[in-house]
């Protein structure tokens, strides 16, 4: 019982439209059939999708996809959840034609940010072809879409709820006087979600894609200015999970990490380290990062402090 992949994500944007070219054309995602609100929704392997963006008046995060194995292990796990205090609630049909998936319960963290639990999501094998001209694809398999990032105001409370409830495994944690982030894996990917804190606000900070080929990176890279999209963070690589990747910016607040060869993690083995420097190169801020709050951010209702 346990979850295991990062399964698909889903954003509210007023610029939803924009994904369609950015999504095909710099980040190399394939369009899959809208969704039935509209929504455009990418795929960046043989499933159907992953990405789904929604038409909305404001840039908010709206849901993260968690895959299961199964059915028997989606209702362990949901009946776990209830056990701890978490309200469940599942999918009616029409949201699991919509997500395109066979079962699915939903719930919500300490701060409202929504998760979907589901099994069975629809892949089509033989679909996938990259938007733009690529060397190779994503890396995603038994690794999942890639890796999310939240802004949370208390990380240790937020750790006692992933990791305690949901059963998230740290992979190690950065702690600098500027930030704390810890970091977790479901499976071998080094994280498939980070926590960083940020007291007083709750958020989305970056969705993380990995290439198989470095060449794709840097021909991402390449195309920045043609399409107008702003780089946020240099090229570097990481001191923990070894990825060397950009953050650019994207039409809805959100940061996208594009990254190649990032470590993988064996839990037989692995023991988690504390680093106090998020880069062993690069990663510099540009002049309108260090503008902008770092990515779908909204101050916390005192209420759920």
């Amino acid at each position: 019982m346990m979850i295991q992949e990062l399964s698909y994500i889903g954003i509210g944007s007023p610029r939803a439209e924009e994904w369609r070219n950015y999504g095909t054309q710099v980040l190399g995602a394939m369009l899959a059939q809208d969704g039935p609100d509209g929504a455009v929704r990418l795929a960046i392997d043989d499933v159907n999708y992953r990405i789904a963006v929604h038409p909305a008046c404001e840039d908010e995060f709206l849901y993260a996809g968690w895959g299961v194995a199964n059915e028997t292990d989606l209702h362990t796990f949901a009946a776990h959840l209830r056990s701890q205090g978490v309200t469940v609630h599942w999918g009616d049909q029409q949201l699991l034609r919509e997500r395109e998936v066979a079962e699915l319960a939903w719930f919500e963290d300490p701060w409202g940010t929504r998760h979907e639990l589901s099994w069975g999501k629809a892949a089509t094998p033989l679909s996938f072809s990259t938007g733009r001209t690529m060397r190779g694809g994503f890396v995603t398999g038994d690794q999942g879409l890639g890796h999310i990032v939240f802004q949370v105001p208390n990380i240790e409370k937020a750790n006692e709820f992933y990791v305690d409830v949901l059963g998230f495994r740290l992979s190690d944690r950065i702690t600098t006087k500027h930030f704390n982030v810890r970091f977790y894996h479901i499976n071998g990917r080094h994280h498939s979600l980070a926590l960083s804190e940020f007291p007083g606000h709750v958020g989305f900070n970056h969705l993380m894609l990995e290439v198989e080929h470095m060449d794709d990176l840097g021909r991402l890279i390449d195309l920045l200015d043609s399409h107008d999209v702003e780089i946020m963070q240099s090229l570097g690589r990481h001191t923990n999970d070894l990825m060397t990747s950009v953050y650019i910016g994207s039409p809805s607040g959100l940061q996208i990490e594009y990254g190649y060869g990032g470590l993988t993690v064996d839990d037989l083995s692995w023991v988690a380290r504390t680093y106090t420097r998020p880069s062993y190169w690069g990663h510099k801020h540009s002049e309108i990062a260090k503008t902008q709050l770092p990515g779908i951010i909204k101050p916390l209702a005192e209420s759920i402090v």
